[in-house]
């Protein structure tokens, strides 16, 4: 009887154990199947988190076509109108980033050693990265976009007297010839292409002469007392020149400039005596500087607003009113227009 006791709880003990070890495969089987399905997902999805996934995207994208990196996002937008379906083009400054303090990047550096053309603003605008550009050049197909511009034509830097105002995009005719200067650095580079590279420019130089003469009217239209914009630093020179509107600004040409008390006293007393409405912030430069000038007027019993945001040195985001050069130009327009008007 005890032998049969014994045998039993054997059998049960056998029997049990199976039992577990068929619950374990079934477990190690499901968690197997979900590890499974989640690596099928990522391989679909192109999971977002993948260090590698945009670079790869960019990469297949760009497979066969003439590469051409470009420091701005204005040149960047050049760029694509005037190579078409033929470029494959990559901006290194993207919203907000401002030139004059950019540094390249490790990344940067592999960007430009790729290109078949590296487009660059000159002037001095790319700071540090200007020397970079200028030994490239030697070896390299490195173009300044300015580099046609007759000096005749380049507002002088009031910091320093060798050097000129880099914001040649603010003109929209001085920015045609920049245009025009892609489009010869383009057909000297990818010749195979030149006939559609001058077909693509002049579409788009007949397009932004339209864009000079809607932006002359609308700054017409503003009270010539009124016709005076206040920004956080210089970079509005040409805009001004071009379109007959005062500008005012709290920097200098560069946001390396410093500014100082008395700067920001000046600009705040001319606020309060001619009795300006607004100024206005920039996107790629901190607004804590107009508000402190805003903040002085309101002590003397002025009371200014801020206009609006203005896009200087680099456009909006993509896909945005401000996400190419054109609407750049427009939104800062219409902006201007409607504070001051």
């Amino acid at each position: 009887m005890k032998w049969d006791v014994q045998v039993q709880n054997k059998s049960l003990i056998h029997r049990l154990s199976k039992h577990k070890i068929r619950q374990r495969k079934n477990r190690l089987s499901t968690v197997g199947s979900a590890a499974l399905l989640l690596l099928l997902i990522v391989i679909l999805t192109g999971c977002n988190n993948n260090p590698f996934a945009s670079e790869n995207a960019a990469a297949d994208q760009g497979a066969g076509k003439f590469r051409i990196t470009a420091t701005t996002g204005m040149i960047a937008d050049a760029a694509r109108q005037v190579g078409g379906e033929h470029v494959y083009v990559t901006g290194l400054m993207g919203p907000g980033v401002d030139p004059h303090m950019y540094k390249a990047s490790q990344g940067d550096i592999r960007k430009l050693d790729e290109a078949d053309l590296v487009l660059y603003n000159g002037l001095h605008l790319e700071g540090s990265m200007t020397n970079i550009m200028e030994k490239m050049s030697r070896t390299r197909n490195v173009a300044a976009v300015t580099a046609s511009i007759p000096a005749s034509e380049l507002r002088q830097s009031e910091e320093n007297a060798s050097e000129h105002d880099p914001h040649i995009w603010f003109d929209v005719r001085l920015w045609m010839q920049c245009v025009e200067q892609i489009r010869d650095s383009l057909i000297a580079a990818d010749p195979d292409h030149a006939q559609d590279y001058q077909a693509n420019a002049a579409a788009y130089l007949a397009e932004l002469k339209q864009l000079d003469e809607d932006v002359r009217e609308q700054i017409a239209s503003i009270p010539q007392q009124s016709r005076v914009l206040v920004t956080a630093h210089d970079a509005f020179g040409y805009y001004g020149d071009a379109y007959n509107i005062e500008v005012r600004g709290l920097q200098g040409i560069s946001t390396a400039s410093e500014y100082g008390s008395r700067d920001v006293s000046e600009l705040r007393d001319m606020l309060v005596e001619r009795s300006i409405k607004a100024v206005f912030v920039e996107s790629s430069v901190p607004a804590r500087s107009m508000e402190a000038i805003i903040a002085g007027a309101a002590q003397q019993g002025h009371m200014v607003n801020i206009g609006g945001e203005l896009y200087s040195d680099a456009l909006g985001e993509q896909g945005s009113d401000a996400g190419d050069y054109i609407g750049m130009v427009r939104h800062n327009t219409d902006t201007i227009v409607k504070a001051l008007r």
